[in-house]
């Protein structure tokens, strides 16, 4: 079912290919539907939700009453939970706030300005399937950052209707527009604006290739968080690892989709046969076998390494969205770390932890893309601004400097603009 291979076979450079960015075949569907959207606006949204979704919508925003009774369908428990989440995500993201800074120095004053975005507007993928949890990892960030207007779009279920627990966490987290609406035409009208929807500054969230793709088409008319490809784990562990642990993190990646990515590199021998045993045993009683199935044999593996030191360098090497380290001396290897989206520390936590309750971020950078990429922050949901005053002295004190500096790069009109205010070059 997955394969365990020593270090010697092991291709990295197959594994580290990425498909975040094969978008092309998409390129003119969504293209055209973009186009539509700007000229035909809610028209053109009501028949797309139609044929795509099924769903014949006359009114696509959510209403104050549709919350209040999703609110009272839900689990009381399950809005605990919600609530719990909510706080520690909130507490996480607190500590990313930023303050602006002001420098004063022989006359002249220079600073920066922490803004947070007017608009912002958050994909949440819906339909057959409802994900509260991407609703409060984009959402509280962003209240958090201080926007002003937080839209959701999420794609109506058949009867109109939207997944009561996308609502409910909607309501928890103080989203201030929600609209029933999805796919790559949601994109669309976040970027350029309907008569019913607002155009936002940024979109953010998770969704298919058609989404990822329009996201990718609009910006520059708006800004995005980024373009993910299928989700991926790697996990680093020694003979003090327990196979059972292991076994079960990779499937709870694996289930995703059939190209989500789960490796395993282990020091252990005993421990790489071990996993792939409870792998087998776990994967025939999990109610998305056929998935598990297929992803494992796509792009699972066991890796077998001779120290730890070879391990890190792999996992530095794929750069994983999330990288769990199931070892003795976690914290001590952290440091050695400098690929990862996301980094579990120990036995006892499981990347599941990070998509829903902890606190970290779970929109995490994908297919490698941890090595220049960070989780989403609140700093995603800001903008700086700098600004300059120079005094009279000030400005003559350096005068010639930038006369030079601007004659130098052979732009006259920037030097006269500092010789009419007394520079003597």
């Amino acid at each position: 079912m997955i394969k365990i291979l020593p270090k010697s076979e092991v291709d990295l450079a197959q594994i580290t290919t990425s498909t975040a960015g094969n978008t092309a075949e998409y390129t003119q569907v969504v293209q055209t539907i973009i186009e539509d959207i700007q000229e035909n606006g809610d028209a053109a949204l009501t028949e797309y939700t139609k044929n795509f979704d099924g769903a014949v919508i006359s009114d696509f925003k959510v209403t104050k009453a549709e919350i209040k009774a999703a609110m009272t369908a839900c689990d009381p428990a399950f809005l605990t939970v919600l609530k719990k989440a909510q706080q520690n995500i909130a507490a996480f993201h607190e500590k990313q706030k930023e303050n602006g800074f002001m420098l004063e120095k022989e006359g002249a004053v220079m600073g920066q300005r922490v803004i947070p975005l007017a608009k912002v507007g958050v994909y949440v993928p819906g339909g057959t399937a409802a994900y509260p949890s991407t609703v409060l990892m984009n959402v509280i960030p962003a209240k958090i950052a201080g926007v002003k207007k937080i839209v959701l779009v999420t794609p109506p279920q058949k009867d109109g209707t939207i997944a009561p627990a996308i609502l409910a966490a909607a309501k928890i987290c103080g989203v201030d527009e929600i609209y029933k609406v999805g796919g790559a035409q949601a994109v669309a009208a976040l970027a350029y604006g309907t008569k019913t929807i607002p155009a936002v500054d940024k979109i953010t969230g998770p969704g298919n290739i058609y989404v990822a793709t329009a996201k990718r088409l609009v910006y520059g008319q708006v800004d995005i968080d980024m373009i993910a490809g299928p989700s991926d784990v790697l996990i680093v562990a020694d003979e003090s690892a327990k196979p059972n642990f292991l076994a079960a993190d990779l499937l709870a990646q694996a289930e995703h989709d059939v190209n989500a990515q789960a490796i395993l590199v282990t020091t252990s021998n005993e421990i790489a046969h071990a996993t792939a045993k409870e792998i087998k045993k776990q994967t025939a009683t999990a109610p998305r076998k056929e998935i598990i199935t297929a992803s494992l044999a796509n792009k699972g593996c066991i890796i077998v390494v001779s120290d730890l030191a070879a391990a890190l360098a792999i996992a530095n090497k794929v750069a994983p969205e999330h990288l769990e380290l199931c070892i003795k001396e976690p914290f001590a290897a952290l440091g050695a770390i400098t690929n990862a989206g996301s980094v579990f520390l120990g036995n006892n936590t499981p990347e599941v932890l990070g998509d829903y309750l902890a606190g970290p971020n779970h929109t995490l950078p994908t297919e490698g893309t941890a090595r220049f990429y960070s989780p989403l922050s609140v700093a995603d949901f800001q903008k700086r601004s700098s600004y300059l005053y120079y005094g009279e002295s000030a400005l003559q004190a350096v005068c010639d400097d930038v006369i030079l500096f601007a004659e130098t790069e052979m732009l006259f009109a920037h030097a006269n603009s500092m010789k009419v205010r007394g520079g003597s070059r």
